[in-house]
This record gives C-alpha cells, structure tokens and sequence, in this order.
C-alpha cells in the first residue's frame, strides 16, 4: 500500500510488461491504495475485466482513506464484479476471507519487497499462493521503495 509516487510507476511499468499480450485477461484486486490499484487500472488499460474484493460491507466507509476515494470509486465503477465478503466490519478476519479469493485465480502478481510481518499481508498471501500452486510473479522493480 505504503510506496511512493516514483515506485507507483515503476510497478506499472513492471505489471504492465507482465500482462501485456495476456488472452482473457480477468484481474482480481482488493483495490486497496497503491500497487492494488495500480494493478486494478492497469487490467483495465489492457482490455482486461477487473473483479473487486471488498473484505466488509463497511470497507469503504471505514478504511478507503480520503485521498484515495476518487480512485477507489472510478474502479468499482468499472469493474465488472464487486464481491462483497460476508463481514460487516474490516478487520482480520474479514481481510483473510477476502485474501483467500485472491487464491481462486491462475496466477499471481504480488507487488512486495519481501518483508512482510503482517498477518495476512502481502507475504502471507504469497506464501499461501505458493503452497496451492498458484504461480507467483513477484514485482518490486529497481529503485522501488516504500512510503
């Protein structure tokens, strides 16, 4: 979430590099700041069908930051499917139901640096993609850094 203006488009450039040419192209995101959304727009910009995942009824209310309404709401605009996970509120659990719909796909970009201590952050999801097979394409260009 947390990467800086520069990284922003280097990770665009990066993801862009890795779907272009892709048949059928279907991105699932849960659209959150940063290489999310990044990722969102750039399925879009390439002809491909973007599917949201919100982790809770209450996800945009509760933790879509100002700054990032604009873009968070021209996405769910767009999107062709917007699923809502079956929490009220976002917190933990609702943010790992929402990462194992992540799983559900052929392939995985994963925008990460390769420090994540999060529960169910970034790491988590890699290693989980991992384990069920799901072939991993791990961006974190040159000259990318963190907010």
């Amino acid at each position: 979430m947390n990467i800086t203006p520069a990284t922003t488009e280097l990770v665009r450039d990066a993801i862009t590099n890795l779907i272009t040419g892709a048949p059928d192209l279907v991105g699932v995101s849960c659209i959150a700041r940063g290489a999310d959304s990044v990722f969102a727009e750039v399925v879009l910009a390439a002809g491909g069908q973007l599917e949201v995942v919100l982790p809770s009824r209450d996800y945009r209310e509760a933790k879509v930051k100002p700054d990032h309404l604009p873009q968070f709401d021209a996405l769910i605009a767009r999107a062709a499917t917007v699923r809502v996970m079956d929490f009220d509120t976002a917190g933990r659990e609702a943010y790992e139901a929402a990462n194992a719909v992540l799983l559900e796909v052929d392939r995985m970009i994963a925008v990460w640096d390769g420090l994540d201590g999060q529960r169910a952050g970034t790491g988590t999801v890699v290693a989980l993609a991992r384990e069920h097979g799901v072939p991993v394409d791990v961006v974190w260009p040159v000259g990318a850094e963190r907010d």
